[in-house]
């Protein structure tokens, strides 16, 4: 990763937890960034920067309007992201995700093939891809924990891989579901405290 943000300066991040923030579609980490403040203050953040220009912006691989994408740039970014963290985990006490709209389907991938990598798993107002050779190769001795945070009307994620999401994560993830009416396509404090009580439940307990 080029550009990764953290939320405390090197000195103070040894035996912290970890918890690796990415992105969504046509944005950049800023928005990760300005999340640190609502997540608890044990964690050491890091808002990583996706490596595909999109415009004046960011992303984790091309999409189109139903969100389908091409596999092999979802492995080359997911693959970027594993050498990233495999570089700095040692300093950690954990690593957990949280990912935002196309963020989500990074962060459920990195699960998918690391299940036993990551200590909780965060997604908002996102989706997790449906792949053949994803949902071949994923094997999970226990359900990983799973905040999945949404509005049922967000007017961006395609209903399809809504339906696909839900199914996907009841069947393999100890899943904590919640939406948030009115909330759109976006974050807000409300479903902020939500995560960070489940980071507290299921990281820092």
């Amino acid at each position: 990763m080029e550009t990764v943000v953290w939320s405390k300066p090197e000195n103070e991040r040894a035996g912290t937890p970890l918890l690796v923030m990415m992105h969504g579609y046509g944005t950049d980490e800023q928005r990760m960034v300005n999340l640190f403040p609502q997540i608890p203050r044990e964690f050491s953040c890091a808002a990583l920067r996706g490596p595909m220009p999109i415009g004046d912006h960011y992303g984790w691989f091309l999409l189109d309007y139903f969100l389908a994408n091409d596999f092999a740039d979802v492995i080359t970014a997911t693959n970027k992201v594993f050498a990233w963290i495999d570089s700095v985990k040692r300093n950690h006490s954990s690593v957990s995700l949280l990912g935002y709209s196309q963020g989500m389907a990074m962060a459920s991938t990195l699960l998918r093939l690391r299940p036993e990598g990551f200590k909780a798993t965060v997604g908002l107002s996102g989706f997790v891809l449906e792949n053949d050779l994803l949902a071949l190769s994923e094997s999970f001795d226990s359900p990983p924990p799973f905040f999945w945070g949404r509005d049922k009307a967000d007017p961006v994620i395609f209903s399809d891989a809504i339906e696909h999401t839900e199914e996907w994560l009841n069947k393999n993830m100890a899943l904590t579901a919640r939406t948030y009416p009115g909330m759109g396509h976006r974050i807000e404090a409300r479903e902020m405290m939500d995560v960070n009580a489940f980071l507290r439940f299921y990281v820092l307990r």
